[in-house]
Order: structure tokens, then sequence, then C-alpha cells
């Protein structure tokens, strides 16, 4: 017997624990770009871009001002926002700069370019992009060979 392929399953949405809601909107939504689909005004809000129902759920349920996570624990190592063009990733990266958000890390990956960094909460975030696939590494035996390199922010940022 045998079974139809299975379809690829896709990330639907990432649900994050915060220890102030409004505070997290501010960041989410003013240097981010995503949009509140839903909220009860309390507790928990549904995030998303192009109106999908919510690509980001934030929530204080078990939360509400709480510490960020110590880094040498288990948990969420960072979430990953895709923008469709080095330009658009250019000027996401701008609005941390000019809000005064630190940068943790900036990466070539030779597949994408990566900014790392953290929300208030101290949530890991990764902003990229993904270099076209005729462009991605190869090895000599036509195997993906990615790298990370130091990503030049100041080319970055002059896109």
């Amino acid at each position: 017997m045998t079974s139809a392929p299975l379809a690829t399953p896709g990330i639907g949405h990432v649900h994050l624990k915060v220890a102030d809601l409004d505070r997290a909107l501010r960041f989410y939504t003013d240097l981010l770009g995503l949009e509140v689909q839903a909220t009860d005004g309390r507790a928990v809000a549904f995030l998303s871009w192009g109106g999908y129902h919510h690509h980001i759920a934030l929530n204080t349920w078990h939360s509400a001002g709480g510490t960020p996570a110590p880094v040498r624990h288990t948990g969420l190592f960072h979430v990953a926002f895709l923008y469709p063009t080095r330009a658009e990733l250019a000027r996401a990266v701008r609005r941390m700069v000019e809000a005064g958000v630190p940068l943790d890390g900036a990466s070539d990956h030779g597949v994408s370019e990566a900014v790392y960094l953290s929300d208030p909460d101290g949530n890991g975030i990764e902003l990229y992009w993904d270099r076209p696939r005729a462009d991605w590494p190869r090895d000599a035996n036509g195997q993906l060979a990615m790298y990370t390199r130091r990503l030049d922010l100041d080319d970055l940022l002059s896109e």
C-alpha cells in the first residue's frame, strides 16, 4: 500500500509570553510594523502583516511583571522575520537603530543576511532576507555550503 505524499507544513504563528503587553505592542507594531488583529486589551494580542489572523501572539497570562529567562536556560532562542528584499530588511534595521534598540549581532550566512536583537522581554529576534537560491553557496558536490561571516551593517543600511 502506498500513501500519498504529505504536504509540507509551515510555521503558522509564534505565541510569546511578555511582562508588559503595552510595551510589547509598541515594539511589535511601531518597530516591526505588525498590525493588531485582535486583543482583549489586558492580557493578549494577536498581530500580523497583511490582515492574516496572527503571525505573533503576545500574552501576559503567566508572565505579567515577569523577567526574561536567564541566558543558559532552555526555551526559544529567537523568532526569525523574513523580509522579501534586502532593502526591506535595511528599513527594518534602520527603525531599530533609530529607536535605540541594541543589536546583538549581524551575520552573512551565504544564503541570507541576518541581524539579531532582543525584544523588550529578552525574546531573541532575527531580521533577515534570503538571497535568491541561484546565489546560495554550494560545495564541489552541489551541497549547500552555508557559513557565518560578519555582515557589513553600514553596507546594509546604505541600501
